[in-house]
């Protein structure tokens, strides 16, 4: 079911923490590695290691977010072994601070590495895996994205716009046997040395985290999923709809909603949308539309 004999896997990333943890984990079930990292001594060092444990790998300088450097990767990776099967965004930084206090171009800055990082990596790989008809993709998120972190309002603002971009992904590269899910990692990394406690992190090594990577790049991975990882405990994360409540328009509509937030918001019955559209083509159905009418929103 892991069996990555002969898939081509880019880990951006990788010179050191859970990058590295990931290219050590794919390359021993049998991914040949593609080690990135902005510090070429770093992601040369890694590469070594693999190679000495009886992997393949090669080191990629580059920057995540370099159209040219990540366009450069990616022919390097493809004139020597064929193409990329599995991307690995991981790259990320760190610019903490409460938003009260928080500079708009470290805002910017973590947004750009992590946001459009991931963007021009998947943007590099994506044509050649849909003429492939093969691709696995895994976006970096995090519980700081999904739930919020105080002091990480850049941080958690681009990582939930990755489960976002994953949602969209998924969707698109579905028919090209393309699949998109997401990893929300909890592991003592230098990115979270001064996050976390010591006793914590004691227990939470990148190496109890990459065995949920490996599962969401196998053959039979699934797709739009948001899986939560670390100390060896897994979990699902979804993005639900509750059922909701007709309200309807008017002059005392906005009153309503106030008056029967309860009951619209009763989890009992929530679904995880397959697609955005369903969430208007719920309202429209409650509203009094057809179903012709809603599949014009396909369009």
């Amino acid at each position: 079911m892991t069996d990555l004999a002969g898939r081509v896997a880019i880990v951006t990333g990788a010179g050191g923490g859970l990058g590295r943890a990931h290219a050590h984990l794919l390359a021993r079930h049998g991914a040949r590695v593609v080690v990135n990292d902005r510090d070429g001594e770093a992601a040369e060092r890694v590469a070594a290691e693999i190679a000495a444990a009886g992997g393949q790998a090669m080191a990629a300088p580059a920057s995540v977010t370099d159209e040219a450097e990540v366009a450069a990767m990616v022919h390097m990776a493809t004139l020597a072994w064929g193409g990329v099967d599995i991307l690995v965004n991981n790259a990320g930084i760190l610019r903490d601070r409460s938003f009260a206090k928080m500079d708009l171009a470290d805002f910017r800055l973590v947004v750009d590495v992590h946001l459009m990082g991931a963007v021009i990596c998947s943007k590099a790989v994506w044509d050649g895996m849909r003429e492939r008809r093969y691709g696995r993709i895994v976006m970096t998120t995090s519980s700081s994205g999904l739930y919020g972190n105080f002091g990480q309002a850049n941080y958690g603002a681009a990582k939930m716009a990755l489960v976002g971009l994953m949602q969209t992904l998924a969707i698109e590269g579905e028919k090209y046997g393309i699949r998109v899910n997401c990893l929300a990692p909890t592991a003592a990394t230098a990115m979270t040395g001064g996050v976390l406690a010591d006793a914590a992190l004691a227990h939470l090594a990148p190496e109890a985290v990459s065995p949920g990577l490996v599962a969401l790049v196998a053959q039979d991975a699934p797709t739009r999923a948001i899986l939560c990882a670390g100390a060896g405990h897994f979990a699902r994360a979804n993005v639900t709809l509750t059922e909701g409540l007709f309200i309807g328009t008017g002059d005392d509509a906005a009153a309503r909603v106030a008056a029967e937030w309860d009951r619209l918001s009763d989890r009992r019955g929530e679904i995880v949308p397959a697609y955005g559209f369903t969430q208007a083509e719920r309202e429209l159905a409650s509203a009094g539309y057809t179903e012709p009418a809603m599949a014009a929103l396909h369009g």
